[in-house]
C-alpha cells in the first residue's frame, strides 16, 4: 500500500438520500418545537388576558349609575288616583304588583299597581263622630302603621298579602290585620295631634301628643304555656313635654328615645328611661324642617329642609360617656325643598322627592348621590318604593304614576372601599369590612382597606423571616459548598416547594400557634442565643488545630451547624423560663397584653411570617442559587487571580452579575406570599384589622375570597366585591411584576458588560 493511499482521508457525503431525510426529520422537529412553545406562550397570554377582562365584567356594575323610567320601558304608566281624599300613607308590596292607599277619613284601598284598577277596599272602624286626627308609620319594612283619632285613641293596622297557587297559578290575596286588636287603644285624653310608635319583640309602645300632654302607652305581649292565650299587660305614664310644639315624632325601635322635630329647624331628644327627660336640643338645619324619617334599623334619622340640605343623624357616644344625636354627613342635593322622603326596606337607601319635582337616590353608607332625575314640574304628594327597591309609585295630584328603578348597588363607592366611614354605632369613622351579618337592619361594610393592609403585613413578616435565610443559604450553597454536598443540599430544599400549603397552615394552627404562645420568651431567646452560638462555634472551630480540622472533609464542615443550632436551641428554650419569670411575671404574652398594653393574639402575624416563610424559602432559594451558579466561573477566577478575598469577590463580581436573578426570585417570593390564601386562612384569627402589632392576627385579600364567595349570593354587592378584591389583587401582582421586569432588565444591562 502506498503512502498517498494511507493518508487519504474518505470523503463524507452529506446529501445522502438518508442525510436529507434526517435534515428534513430535524428541520420538521424544530418548526413543530418552536410553533408548540408559540402556541403555548400566547395561549398564557391569552389566559391572562381573559381573567382580566372576566374580573372586569364582574365588577363593572358596581359603578353602573342608577336609571328609572316608566314601569315596562316604553310609555309613562299613569291613572287616576284610586279612592277619594288625601294620601296618608302609599305602599307597595314586594312583587310591585299591588299598591296600598290610606286616606284621611280611613279609606284603605288595594288597587292594581299598572292600571290602577281597585282590588279591595275597607273602610276604618270609627267610632262615631270619631275622625282621624294624625297618622304613624312604624317602619317601611313593618308595613304597620296607626291611626291616632279625635278621642285620644289609636288604632294599629298591617296591611299584608298572602301568595296562593290555584291552579298552579300564583295570586297574591291582601288584607288588613289588627296587630292590637281591631278596638281602638285608648292613649290621651284628648285628640291626637301627634303620634309614634314601635315595636321590639313582644313590646309595643304608643306616644300621643294631646295639646301639652305627652302620654305613653306600653303593651307586654306574653303567651300562656298552659292554655296557649297571649295576655297582655298594660302600662300608662305621662312624659314631659317638649317645651315647644313639635311638627313631628319618632321613636327608636329598642324604645330607648324619643325624637321630635320642632321649629326653627332643631331636634328634641328625649330619653325614655325610667325618668324620662329631653337630653338634647340640637340644630339640625338653618331653615324648617320638611322631611324626618328614620332609616333603616331605627339607628339614625335622616332630615331634610326647606332649603334641601339633606342630612343624616345617630347617636355616638361622647366623652363623658353619655350618647348625643350627632350629625354624621351631608348629601348632595339641589336647594329646592325636600318635600317627599321615603327610606329603602332591605338597605340603608334614602328616596327623595324636591319641590321642584327632581328625584334623588342616595346611599347613606357610602354617601353617594346614585341618581338625581327630574320627574314631574312641581312636588308630588306621596311616594312609595317597593321592598326590592326596584319600583316607585308617585302620587302627583290627582294621578299615580308607576316608575321602574334599577339601582342594584347604590351601597358602592370609592370612598366605602378605601376610606374610613362613620358607621352606625361607631364612635368615629374606621376601615371596617363585615359583609354580612343576622338581621336586615345591618348596614354592610365593604371596606377593602384591612383585607389589603393584612395582604401586606402577611407578605411584610413572611418576606421578613424568607430573604434572608433562603439568599444567605443560596449564597452559600452555590459559592462555597463542594458539589458533593450541594448535589444533596439543594433538591431536599427544592422538595420543600412540593409541600402543601394547606398541611403547612394545619401545622402552623394548631400546632405552631399555641406552642408559640406557650414558650414566646424562649422564642426570642433562642433569636439571640442560635446566632451567637454560631458566630462563637465559627471562632472556635478555624482557631482549632489543623489534625482536628483536617477530620472534616473540606467542604462539610458546615454540616456541624446542625448540632449546634440544636443545642443553641435547646439552650434558649431552658433559659426563657427563668427570665420570663423574673422579667414578665412568668408569662409573656399575658405580660405584653397587661402591661405593655400590646394585644396578644395566638394565631397571629409571627406565626404567619414562620409558616409562610418556611413556604417561601424554597422559592426564592431555588432561583437566587440558579442564578448565583450560573455567573460565569472565569470571573470569579480572574477576580481571585488578581489578589481579591472570596468575600470581595463575592460582594464585587458575583452578587452584582447575579442581582437580576436574585430581584426575580424576591418578586416571585412576594407574588407568592401575596397569592398564599391557606396558610393565612388557617393560622391568622383571620380578623380584618389594620394593625402592624405583630401579635394581632389579619385577613388577607385571597384568603378572605376563599371564605366568602361560596356564601356570597351571586350578582349581589358582596359577590362583585370579592371579584373586585380579586381584581386588586390581580392588578398588584401585575404592577409589582412588570416594576420587576423593568428593574430586572435595567440590572441586566448595567451588569451585562463584567
Amino acid at each position: 500500500m502506498s503512502i498517498e493511499q494511507t493518508n487519504t482521508v474518505p470523503e463524507l457525503d452529506f446529501n445522502t438520500p438518508a442525510q436529507r431525510r434526517l435534515r428534513k426529520a430535524r428541520m420538521m422537529k424544530d418548526k413543530m418545537a418552536a410553533g408548540g412553545i408559540a402556541i403555548g406562550g400566547i395561549s398564557v397570554i391569552i389566559a391572562v388576558v381573559m381573567i382580566f377582562f372576566y374580573l372586569l365584567y364582574e365588577v363593572a356594575p358596581l359603578f353602573r349609575s342608577a336609571s328609572i323610567e316608566p314601569w315596562g320601558g316604553q310609555q309613562e304608566v299613569s291613572y287616576a288616583v284610586p279612592g277619594q281624599g288625601r294620601t296618608l300613607y302609599l305602599a307597595v308590596e314586594e312583587q310591585a304588583e299591588i299598591g296600598f292607599r290610606a286616606t284621611h277619613s280611613g279609606e284603605m284601598i288595594f288597587f292594581d299597581t299598572t292600571s290602577g284598577r281597585v282590588l279591595q277596599r275597607e273602610q276604618l272602624a270609627l267610632p262615631k263622630g270619631v275622625d282621624i286626627s294624625s297618622f304613624a308609620l312604624v317602619s317601611e319594612a313593618s308595613q304597620t302603621f296607626a291611626f291616632g283619632l279625635s278621642d285620644g285613641s289609636v288604632k294599629v293596622v298591617k296591611h299584608n298579602y298572602k301568595a296562593t297557587y290555584p291552579n298552579g297559578q300564583r295570586v297574591l290575596n291582601p288584607e288588613l290585620v289588627y296587630p292590637l286588636g281591631e278596638a281602638p287603644l285608648a292613649v290621651a285624653a284628648g285628640p291626637v295631634e301627634h303620634l309614634t310608635l314601635n315595636r321590639d319583640s313582644d313590646q309595643w309602645t304608643l306616644i300621643a301628643l294631646s295639646g301639652d300632654q305627652l302620654s305613653e302607652l306600653t303593651l307586654s305581649m306574653r303567651e300562656n304555656f298552659l292554655t296557649g292565650e297571649t295576655e297582655i299587660d298594660t302600662s300608662r305614664r305621662d312624659l314631659p313635654s317638649f317645651g315647644i310644639k313639635p311638627q313631628k315624632m319618632l321613636m327608636t325601635p329598642d324604645q330607648r328615645w324619643l325624637l321630635a322635630s320642632v321649629p326653627q329647624g332643631k331636634v328634641a331628644v328625649m330619653s325614655l328611661g325610667n325618668t324620662p327627660e329631653v337630653t338634647q336640643l340640637v340644630e339640625a338645619s338653618k331653615d324648617r324642617i320638611t322631611s324626618f324619617e328614620l332609616l333603616l334599623g331605627g339607628s339614625s334619622v335622616i332630615i331634610g329642609d326647606a332649603r334641601g340640605q339633606l342630612s343624616q343623624w345617630f347617636f355616638v357616644r361622647d366623652e363623658t360617656n353619655q350618647f348625643q344625636l350627632t350629625h354624621i354627613r351631608d348629601f348632595e342635593h339641589g336647594s329646592s325643598a325636600i318635600t317627599n322622603l321615603t327610606t329603602e326596606q332591605r338597605r340603608k337607601g334614602i328616596v327623595t322627592l324636591a319641590a321642584d319635582g327632581t328625584l334623588n337616590l342616595y346611599s347613606s353608607t357610602a354617601n353617594r348621590q346614585a341618581l338625581s332625575e327630574p320627574l314631574f314640574s312641581g312636588a308630588a304628594d306621596a311616594i312609595a318604593l317597593a321592598p326590592r327597591a326596584n319600583a316607585l309609585l308617585v302620587q302627583h295630584g290627582d294621578r299615580l304614576s308607576f316608575w321602574h328603578v334599577d339601582n342594584e348597588h347604590p351601597e358602592i363607592s370609592w370612598s366605602a372601599y378605601w376610606e374610613k366611614v362613620w358607621y352606625e354605632g361607631y364612635e368615629e369613622p374606621e376601615y371596617i369590612w363585615q359583609s354580612s351579618a343576622s338581621n336586615n337592619d345591618f348596614e354592610p361594610k365593604y371596606s377593602l382597606m384591612p383585607l389589603a393592609f393584612g395582604t401586606l403585613k402577611a407578605a411584610f413578616y413572611a418576606m421578613l423571616l424568607a430573604t434572608p435565610l433562603a439568599i444567605a443559604g443560596a449564597i452559600y450553597t452555590a459559592y462555597f459548598m463542594v458539589p458533593s454536598m450541594r448535589r444533596k443540599v439543594k433538591p431536599f430544599i427544592e422538595l420543600m416547594e412540593a409541600l402543601p400549603t394547606v398541611i403547612l397552615g394545619f401545622l402552623a394552627g394548631l400546632w405552631l400557634a399555641p406552642f408559640m404562645e406557650a414558650n414566646l420568651a424562649g422564642i426570642f431567646t433562642c433569636l439571640l442565643v442560635i446566632p451567637l452560638a454560631i458566630v462563637l462555634f465559627g471562632f472556635t472551630w478555624n482557631n482549632m488545630p489543623n489534625k482536628i480540622r483536617f477530620l472534616i472533609p473540606e467542604g462539610w464542615d458546615a454540616a456541624l451547624l446542625i448540632p449546634v443550632v440544636m443545642l443553641a436551641t435547646w439552650i434558649g428554650l431552658g433559659l426563657a423560663g427563668p427570665i420570663e419569670d423574673a422579667l414578665f411575671g412568668g408569662h409573656l404574652p399575658t405580660w405584653l397584653s397587661n402591661e405593655a398594653g400590646i394585644p396578644y393574639d395566638q394565631r397571629n402575624a409571627l406565626v404567619v411570617g414562620i409558616a409562610m416563610g418556611f413556604a417561601v424559602i424554597p422559592t426564592i432559594f431555588s432561583i437566587t442559587e440558579d442564578a448565583i451558579f450560573a455567573v460565569p466561573k472565569h470571573l470569579s477566577y480572574g477576580s481571585l487571580a488578581l489578589g481579591a478575598t472570596a468575600w470581595q469577590t463575592l460582594t464585587r463580581v458575583i452578587l452584582p452579575t447575579a442581582s437580576p436573578g436574585i430581584f426575580s426570585a424576591l418578586m416571585i417570593g412576594m407574588g407568592r406570599a401575596v397569592g398564599e390564601t391557606m396558610i393565612v386562612l388557617m393560622a391568622t384569627g383571620n380578623t380584618p384589622i389594620m394593625d402592624i402589632n405583630i401579635f394581632e392576627g389579619m385577613r388577607t385579600l385571597a384568603a378572605n375570597i376563599a371564605v366568602e364567595m361560596p356564601e356570597s349570593e351571586v350578582g349581589s354587592t358582596h359577590y362583585r366585591t370579592l371579584f373586585l378584591a380579586a381584581f386588586v389583587l390581580f392588578l398588584f401582582t401585575f404592577v409589582v411584576n412588570t416594576l420587576a421586569e423593568t428593574i430586572r432588565q435595567h440590572l441586566r444591562k448595567k451588569y451585562g458588560s463584567l
